[in-house]
């Protein structure tokens, strides 16, 4: 009998492509109910907020798979720039993973270390405001990055006792994530022009 992993990962990576976000709204729900007994301190609770809220925002952002859709329709004009295995590696790895990451940081060496979650959370609000200014209407995840990102991120960044060194560590993260995405995107929609 083959398991999906047999298959070189195949039904492994199309369960994943449909479901992940449902999996997202789980976590994030559940991710809240442990937040009372994660983290007595202040500031490390913030940073594990950053991945249920994030989830939180991806079911916005993701559900029927809206977003791909919007970039690709909407930012790209029709051409195929953002693949589904795109938003899954983006989203699963990109911000789950690196959510961790901060986390475990901010755990281990100070809360300072893990306000990369922060600044990704930021960055993103502020990017989804202003692809809304840019294309003059609404964009799948504009409201949870507005009205939970931009604020969150903000009072964050307040509130995370950090210096000098552990922002510009958080910032040059989150830009060079969020970079990432739009080469891979940009890439994504050169090969897929007509020549």
């Amino acid at each position: 009998m083959l398991f999906p992993w047999d298959l070189g990962g195949r039904m492994v990576k199309s369960w994943l492509e449909a479901h992940w976000v449902a999996g997202a709204a789980f976590m994030g729900g559940a991710l809240l109910l442990f937040l009372p007994g994660i983290a007595a301190d202040p500031a490390l609770r913030l940073v594990y907020l950053a991945s249920p809220l994030y989830m939180l925002h991806q079911i916005e952002e993701h559900a029927g798979d809206r977003f791909r859709r919007y970039v690709n329709g909407t930012v790209f004009g029709g051409v195929q720039a953002l693949t589904v295995w795109d938003v899954l590696v983006i989203n699963l790895p990109g911000v789950w993973g690196l959510n961790l990451i901060a986390f475990y940081a901010a755990l281990l060496c100070g809360p300072g270390w893990g306000l990369a979650a922060a600044y990704l959370i930021l960055v993103n609000g502020i990017a989804h405001v202003g692809m809304a200014a840019r294309f003059r209407g609404y964009n799948p995840g504009l409201v949870t990055g507005a009205l939970v990102f931009i604020p969150f991120g903000l009072v964050s960044l307040i509130q995370i006792p950090a210096g000098v060194g552990e922002h510009v560590v958080g910032l040059v993260v989150s830009l060079l994530v969020h970079a990432g995405i739009m080469v891979r995107v940009k890439a994504n929609a050169g090969a897929a022009r007509p020549a």
